[in-house]
């Protein structure tokens, strides 16, 4: 099998032994082999030999996630698409562009800011994170609250099937209503169901203002009411709403290098608003008056304006700052969505049940509020399996009956599989079991993530 897969990628496009100690996907863990393919046709290949082998196979891209989707087993074969990062195109009159999986957000990014265009698809880990990636994951990020999620921002995808069959449905239009969207089948299917192999991304205008405040709020419902009269009063170009609360906020600050804090004194909650809009000067007028008369609403009770764009990464670094909280280890990150009209009673439900068990735990609580989903970092003192249990108890428990779901934009991976029942019915479950034993009938494509097929 090696020697087959040998003759498709050549000498650059497979590691064994020795070679695969110093590749960063094997750090703690040598698999079987490391295919590197350089196009589609290639995976097409590989997947075929590996497909007639009863050979696992693995999918990475830029290893960002962080539920275990990209685990891998000594017997088993990582497909890597760090040799397929090419823009192949960049249609100005459609604003489409078209990449290779491999493709790095940021490199995407820039290559559209270049032809002052804009692919909004934006978070932390954007200097290392691949389109294909984002794709499998249908990650989220900072500016889902106006632009969507991944998916809104995909029209047409060609992907790699577990036998080889390549499917290729590169829409480059808007409006396509032309049976199923085999597209989305792939979207968020984390490796599962195929391997996405070049994609084209719709992009947008280039934003020619960008207006950033932190705001100070007093209690949760003037939280609502803020998002709501701010995303009215901004016309539409509000981007992002994200929400610190003060446990979250005052330990980064303080916990990270260079942070001074946009505002020194204690409240409940700390927001980010940013709008992305056309005119710099008739939007800062428009901004700052808006600030102005919900603060005559008492909706906020302190504010700060950035003047500049060292102001405004100052603002965003303390959001960001992750980091910052390697001194809390051990400690579990969650990534949760919960209704607006439940989310402060189920925070609460969270940090009471965390203080009974734990009396010396830590808990920080961030996210993007604007779109429902909020970080729970958890640091009880232990990171053994059976604590984890304990606190995934609590944390995804609470969101029974109050309407979440326990992922909202990492995906399922290992990490969430056994909560899945909190967010999907038997009925669903099962007919994502018969979609894996469809496309995967040897399920080969990254075995057990998400869910478990016979």
């Amino acid at each position: 099998m090696l020697d087959e897969l040998h003759k498709i990628v050549g000498d650059k496009g497979l590691l064994l032994g020795d070679a695969l100690k110093d590749h960063p996907a094997c750090l703690f863990k040598m698999p079987r082999a490391l295919v590197r393919p350089a196009s589609t046709e290639e995976v097409s290949q590989v997947m075929a030999v590996c497909h007639r082998q009863g050979q696992v196979v693995v999918t990475h891209g830029g290893r960002t996630g962080l539920v275990r989707g990209n685990d891998f087993n000594d017997t088993d074969v990582i497909l890597s698409l760090e040799r397929m990062g090419s823009i192949e195109e960049l249609d100005l009159k459609s604003r489409t562009m078209t990449v290779q999986a491999g493709a790095v957000l940021q490199t995407v990014q820039e290559a559209a800011e270049e032809q002052q265009l804009m692919f909004p698809l934006d978070f932390g880990a954007r200097g290392s994170a691949t389109i294909g990636g984002a794709i499998a994951t249908n990650a989220g990020g900072n500016r889902v609250l106006r632009y969507g999620m991944t998916r809104e921002m995909v029209l047409g995808i060609e992907a790699v099937l577990a036998d080889g069959t390549v499917i290729s449905s590169m829409n480059h239009v808007l409006k396509n209503n032309t049976g199923y969207d085999l597209k989305q089948l792939f979207i968020g299917s984390e490796g599962t169901l195929g391997i996405v192999t070049r994609a084209v991304l719709r992009l947008r205008p280039l934003a020619k203002s960008q207006n950033t405040a932190m705001v100070a709020v007093t209690d949760f419902d003037k939280l609502v009411q803020l998002l709501g009269k701010a995303d009215c009063a901004f016309g539409g170009s509000l981007s992002s709403f994200e929400v610190m609360w003060s446990n979250y906020y005052n330990y980064i600050a303080g916990a990270g290098e260079g942070h001074q804090k946009p505002i020194v004194d204690d409240y409940p909650y700390y927001v980010i608003l940013e709008t992305l809009g056309s005119d710099q000067e008739a939007d800062d007028v428009r901004f700052n008056s808006a600030l102005e008369s919900i603060f005559e609403e008492e909706l906020i009770a302190d504010a700060v304006i950035a003047q500049s764009s060292r102001e405004r990464e100052g603002i965003w670094e303390i959001r960001d700052d992750v980091e910052a909280m390697i001194s809390l280890y051990p400690f579990f990150i969650y990534d949760v969505s919960v209704p607006l009209s439940n989310m402060e009673a189920y925070v609460a439900d969270v940090q009471a049940k965390l203080q009974a068990q734990w009396p010396e735990q830590r808990n920080l609580i961030f996210g993007h509020l604007g779109d429902g989903n909020i970080h729970v970092i958890a640091a009880v003192g232990s990171d053994s399996p059976e604590t984890r249990e304990q606190v995934e108890q609590i944390v995804y428990g609470c969101l029974s009956g109050r309407g979440g779901v326990i992922s909202a934009e990492h995906g399922i991976g290992l990490e969430k599989k056994t909560h899945l029942h909190i967010s999907r019915s038997d009925n669903e479950i099962a007919l994502m079991q018969s979609l894996k034993q469809a496309l995967d009938s040897k399920a080969i494509l990254n075995p057990g993530k998400i869910i478990d097929v016979a």
